[in-house]
């Protein structure tokens, strides 16, 4: 059974090998997503991430390995399996799934890559196919919030934005599915948010029991919004 759920952003700066110094705003947003994957792997050796990618939909096994070495690094990174097959393409987020597992160390994972334009109902089904699994794993959501609320943001800023955020933010700390399920695509689109399938997988992954929610982190470090949390299934 699913008891845990870790929403963590991919941004390739969580690397750092990638970046040239440590700065007061990268350091905390690492810290975050460490100490969330830390706690997914106390709950099972084992994971599923869900991410979007324009490959998706489609599977990524265990038996993958890819490199950051297009960010100027060559840090290679593993899904976790005994010889993994070499991509050279490994979407961003399996990467950062792949990066995030060896830090926090689990065994493997696998990752599951929906496109951008996935429905909402189709993003939510996989979420609960995923929650009602026999199997024990841990979901790790790749998700990140907007990109156009300030001036460091790679586009103008939007006063939609800070809104969108603060729904998104909320959601983490409560758990509350229904405000994931009804993000429009159209204005998650327009705001940076591509990530907005895999909310809403996470959404339908917790759509059954009682869930607890930790907020680990929310910020605009860098131009784009990262909100970092945590959910556990009541005993």
């Amino acid at each position: 059974m699913l008891t845990r759920i870790a929403v963590v952003p991919y941004p390739p700066l969580l690397v750092p090998e990638l970046t040239v110094r440590t700065g007061p705003r990268t350091e905390p947003v690492r810290g975050a997503c460490l100490r969330a994957t830390t706690s997914l792997t106390d709950s099972a050796a084992e994971w599923v991430a869900v991410g979007v990618d324009r490959r998706g939909p489609t599977v990524l096994e265990p038996d993958t390995a890819g490199t950051f070495a297009g960010y100027g690094v060559d840090v290679p990174v593993s899904l976790g399996g005994d010889r993994p097959a070499w991509d050279p393409e490994l979407p961003v987020p399996a990467r950062g799934a792949g990066w995030l597992r060896q830090q926090a160390g689990a065994e493997r994972v696998t990752v599951r890559l929906l496109a951008a334009d996935t429905p909402t109902e189709q993003a939510a089904e996989l979420g609960r196919q995923l929650g009602s699994a026999a199997a024990e794993f841990g979901l790790l959501v790749l998700a990140e919030g907007t990109n156009r609320q300030d001036e460091r943001s790679p586009h103008p800023p939007d006063p939609r934005a800070r809104r969108l955020d603060e729904r998104l933010r909320s959601a983490v700390r409560d758990v509350d599915r229904r405000e994931l399920l009804d993000l429009d695509p159209q204005l998650c689109a327009e705001l940076g948010v591509a990530s907005r399938a895999a909310w809403q997988c996470a959404a339908g992954a917790a759509g059954t029991g009682n869930w607890t929610g930790r907020l680990v982190y929310s910020d605009t470090p860098h131009g784009v919004t990262y909100h970092v949390g945590t959910w556990s299934r009541a005993a």
